[in-house]
């Protein structure tokens, strides 16, 4: 409206189309059709005021954009809709019309449609800018961090770079690491507190899973053994609403700097390494720039901000990790691929487990229920007692056990166990238990009487030696059986004799 107001002026001045062209204010054609305008409605007339913007904008509106020729798209209007919806891009959308409902008109048309959808959209919601006090927050935030590749080892490994920034200050803590568990969440923010020499009393996070298990705008879920170290050291935990970085970008901004600054054209020998240079960067270049928002170093606004912090505690909390484990069916539970032993009763039930660097406790509601060392060889560490008692008693009847037992009861079940042991094709450790069990029903003298029968017709078998006892052919001598079979088999014979006159 400017420019056309400028025009009027020298019009009314009478100044030619041709000297106004000429100095590049407006071409000759929209000269001309300014005046021919202007001139009925008066505004040629040095003597009558110029008209406002709105009243000289209103009349310059264009008549022919009412008549403006309508998109060849517009019988197609509710599927593209539909399609943008989905998120389907524009020429995906033109091949499909033309090829499945005759369209024939150029892309063009489709991007000038989709154009004027996204203007007839609702526009973004603006944001305020968040002021914060001395010591009062920090940010905190992953970056995808280098692949290193050990010179040690040869590993090649991929890593992540957490950042914590003080919102005020702006001095940050940057670590790189090789996951996002929640051992090193929290041990990040130990070795964090411990490099600003105190705590700051909100740290503002993201929603990731090492620190909470359910995001939500009012009700998040803080993970336990994070609300553990938050109560240990005396910061609250704020986190972001889900999808919504920008509350936190004063250290998305930080984790871009160290993307941007410090990891391009370094080279790293192994995670030491990359670590040590990474705190050097921090002190030197980091933190000694003028930065963009606050237009001071951050070291020195830091140096004002420390002595505000929290103080540290005189004892740092320990480093736990909580999990929630279900009791399996052999009385184990299982975390990170290691199995520990609980009660067997409690077998089925929900349990927590929090797990330190030397030790793995177990909890049943508020009664702990079962400690271990923590292991990392992937092995079962069993307690006997947690065990059911038939499940004990099978454990300890190894065979060593066995041959023990059978020692005690006499030399015949002695030696019967040993002929089962001593099978080269099948363990015989379930037969073996079997036989010392069946003491408890019918006593060690029968037992051993029946061991001693079994043997002398070769028959070192369980169920042999339980078939003696329940017949009571161990009360009976092992001639009169022989000679029992020998009337049986040889009453009539011409040429037989009795086993007992062989020799």
């Amino acid at each position: 409206m400017f420019q056309y107001r400028q025009v009027l002026v020298r019009l009314r001045q009478g100044d030619s189309d041709r000297d106004i062209a000429r100095s590049r204010l407006m071409g000759r054609k929209t000269v001309r059709k300014l005046r021919v305008l202007a001139e009925p409605l008066g505004w040629l007339d040095p003597a009558q005021p110029l008209p406002d913007d709105a009243t000289l904008a209103s009349a310059l509106t264009p008549a022919r954009a009412a008549a403006s020729t309508a998109s060849s798209l517009v019988p197609f209007a509710s599927l593209i809709r539909d399609w943008s919806a989905q998120g389907l891009q524009g020429t995906t959308m033109h091949a499909v019309l033309c090829r499945n409902h005759g369209y024939t008109g150029s892309y063009s048309a489709m991007r000038r449609f989709l154009q004027q959808l996204a203007a007839a959209q609702p526009q973004v919601c603006t944001t305020m800018r968040l002021d914060f006090d001395p010591a009062e927050a920090a940010q905190v935030d992953f970056g995808a961090g280098p692949t290193i590749t050990d010179v040690h080892t040869g590993e090649v490994f991929k890593t992540w770079v957490l950042v914590m920034t003080l919102c005020w200050s702006r001095h940050q803590y940057a670590e790189v690491v090789r996951d996002q568990t929640i051992a090193t969440w929290l041990g990040c923010h130990r070795r964090a507190f411990a490099w600003f020499g105190g705590v700051p009393g909100r740290i503002i996070i993201d929603n990731p899973k090492c620190a909470i298990t359910r995001a939500c705008i009012t009700d998040p879920a803080v993970q336990r053994a994070y609300a553990e170290c938050a109560e240990g050291y005396g910061f609250k935990i704020s986190p972001c609403p889900p999808r919504d970085p920008q509350k936190k970008g004063i250290v998305e901004s930080g984790v871009k700097y160290v993307k941007r600054n410090f990891l391009p054209l370094r080279e790293f020998r192994d995670l030491a390494d990359a670590n040590r240079q990474l705190q050097e960067w921090v002190l030197g270049t980091a933190g000694t720039r003028s930065h963009g928002t606050t237009r001071e170093q951050p070291l020195a606004r830091f140096a004002t901000e420390r002595s505000l912090l929290i103080a540290l505690p005189a004892h740092p909390p320990e480093i736990a990790t909580w999990a929630k484990v279900t009791v399996h069916r052999d009385a184990h539970v299982q975390f990170e691929r290691t199995l520990y032993s609980v009660p067997f009763r409690l077998m089925g039930q929900p349990l927590w487990l929090r797990a330190t660097d030397q030790t793995i406790q177990i909890y049943h509601e508020q009664e702990r229920v079962a400690t271990h060392v923590r292991t990392s060889s992937h092995r079962r560490s069993t307690v006997r007692d947690h065990l059911p008692p038939d499940a004990l008693a099978w454990a300890m009847a190894d065979p060593q056990h066995c041959l023990r037992e059978s020692e005690r009861i006499g030399p015949h079940c002695h030696a019967l166990i040993q002929r089962l042991f001593a099978d080269r094709v099948l363990d015989h450790l379930r037969a073996a238990q079997g036989v010392i069990r069946l003491e408890k029903q019918h006593g060690a003298a029968r037992l051993e009487a029946a061991c001693g029968r079994a043997l002398a017709f070769d028959d070192p078998r369980y169920r042999t030696v339980k078939t003696i006892l329940a017949k009571g052919l161990d009360q009976t001598s092992v001639n009169d059986s022989f000679d029992r079979l020998a009337d049986t088999y040889t009453r009539g014979g011409r040429f037989s004799r009795r086993p007992c006159t062989l020799h």
